[in-house]
């Protein structure tokens, strides 16, 4: 054998992870799924200028279904997925954590949904590379319900539970009780 059949067997070896078209069908379109489900919640973030937007998602999503698929693909057992998605779940909670950003009080936190989007596409993505697509599907489409419904809700009736303004009328002086001329 020539050293440069030596060289070519060894570079056919090295990809040799997805040995026939049905596997490499199956892994496409479950990185495909991941990417455009984690982009769909990531355009969501973005239209709202949100950090953390469409690529992001995307990278988080395709990123969490490689970690699912390449154990798969080595004949891991439940026991060693049940510890790569530890590390992943806790791995995505750092990244989350960097999407919120402390306001000048204690009290004050901003990007707390786009850490939880992130961890939630995450989670999408995991879907996905398990081959579990309608119930990535099914969770991104609760997501994006969530991340537009409930804003609308909260707007009609106020974070706190209902509006207590009403036109211009001050909510203090209405709740104040009336005093008494006897």
């Amino acid at each position: 054998m020539s050293v440069w059949q030596e060289i070519w067997n060894t570079v056919l070896s090295e990809f040799s992870d997805i040995p026939n078209a049905a596997e490499l069908t199956r892994v496409t379109l479950r990185l495909l799924i991941a990417a455009i489900l984690g982009g769909l919640l990531g355009y969501e973030r973005e239209l709202k200028g949100k950090a953390a937007g469409l690529r992001t998602h995307m990278l988080v999503a395709v990123g969490a279904a490689l970690f699912v698929l390449i154990p798969q693909q080595a004949g891991a057992s439940v026991a060693d997925l049940t510890r790569v998605l530890q590390g992943l779940i806790a791995g995505v909670g750092f990244l989350g954590a960097g999407a919120i950003i402390m306001g000048n009080q204690q009290v004050e936190a901003k990007g707390l949904t786009t850490a939880a989007s992130i961890w939630l596409t995450a989670a999408i993505g995991v879907a996905a590379g398990m081959g579990r697509e309608s119930t990535a599907v099914l969770s991104t489409l609760l997501a994006l319900l969530i991340l537009s419904v409930v804003p609308m809700v909260e707007r009609l009736f106020g974070k706190g539970g209902f509006k207590t303004e009403v036109q211009g009328v001050d909510a203090a002086a209405v709740s104040k009780p009336a005093a008494r001329h006897d």
